[in-house]
């Protein structure tokens, strides 16, 4: 038999068993959790690792080029630095483009002007541009078509206008005319400065500007929205002709916020030039 004494003094050995037993089963417990929230952290740092490569690995799709040209070839640009370099062949010009419409199947318009930097409220020149990925069948990347306005004068100064002042875009899309060019831009390849280059096909469009009978332009577009153009001519055998310095593209780089605060005085316009007509598709040729 089991006395009072040895009952009591077995109380609380047994107390001390049962709390032993409640402690380590507690402490199991909390070890499966931090075992859990581990593979919970590790699988969520795997997959936000996955989204992220997904993301930086991600292809650029035919639609994409398009919007970089688009987004490229948009803004205020000016050839000052390269006519401040050679001010006996090549003229500080504006080139302002900006958005104007989009058509059914996505393509963007842009509106274009050129003038000379002293006088950006009369234009020498006014496009169109639209611009769309080239079909899969094609090796390039972006078609950049070049369009001419029905009224003209009713888009001189477009971009600097507001929006409610312009031309809305439905009246945009129906003002498209002649189809004038088409440039095929293609991606550079990797390490050059350059984002996109092309031109238009070897047999160009009709230009009679000092004795050519056609012409072919050239368009580079590089990475801080710079852009390169250039027209080169050819007479009916085949020769190439002056529409410009040969070899050396215009450069239009943004404009600085500043740009109209910054005279530019030692580049003079002849008169002569504002009063021809100029038919290229980019740039003056003189």
């Amino acid at each position: 038999m089991i006395d009072s004494d040895s009952a009591e003094r077995a109380t609380p050995s047994m107390c001390t068993s049962s709390d032993s037993g409640s402690g380590s089963g507690s402490g199991s417990g909390s070890n499966g959790w931090t075992k859990a929230r581990g593979v919970v952290l590790k699988t969520l740092v795997l997959m936000g690792g996955a989204l992220l490569l997904k993301r930086l690995t991600k292809s650029t799709t035919r639609w994409d080029h398009a919007r970089i040209v688009a987004d490229s070839l948009a803004g205020e640009k000016f050839s000052r630095e390269q006519a401040s370099r050679d001010p006996d062949n090549y003229f500080n010009l504006r080139w302002l483009s900006c958005p104007a419409a989009e058509m059914v199947d996505g393509s963007r318009v842009l509106y274009f002007e050129q003038a000379f930097w002293r006088t950006p409220h009369k234009p020498f020149r006014q496009r169109f541009f639209m611009v769309k990925p080239c079909s899969k069948e094609m090796k390039c990347d972006v078609e950049m078509s070049t369009y001419a306005i029905r009224d003209s004068e009713e888009y001189k100064n477009f971009c600097d206008r507001s929006r409610d002042q312009r031309p809305q875009p439905e009246e945009v899309i129906g003002d498209i005319a002649e189809h004038l060019t088409t440039i095929y831009l293609k991606r550079c390849d990797r390490g050059k400065r350059c984002l996109y280059e092309g031109s238009t096909p070897s047999d160009g469009f009709p230009n009679t500007w000092n004795g050519a009978s056609y012409c072919t332009s050239e368009l580079t577009v590089l990475k801080n929205s710079e852009i390169h153009t250039s027209d080169i001519g050819y007479d009916y055998e085949g020769n190439q002709v002056s529409l410009g310095r040969k070899g050396s593209p215009y450069e239009f780089k943004p404009a600085p916020a500043s740009s109209f605060s910054d005279p530019f005085s030692s580049l003079t316009i002849p008169p002569q030039f504002t009063e021809k007509r100029i038919e290229g598709s980019f740039v003056l040729q003189n």
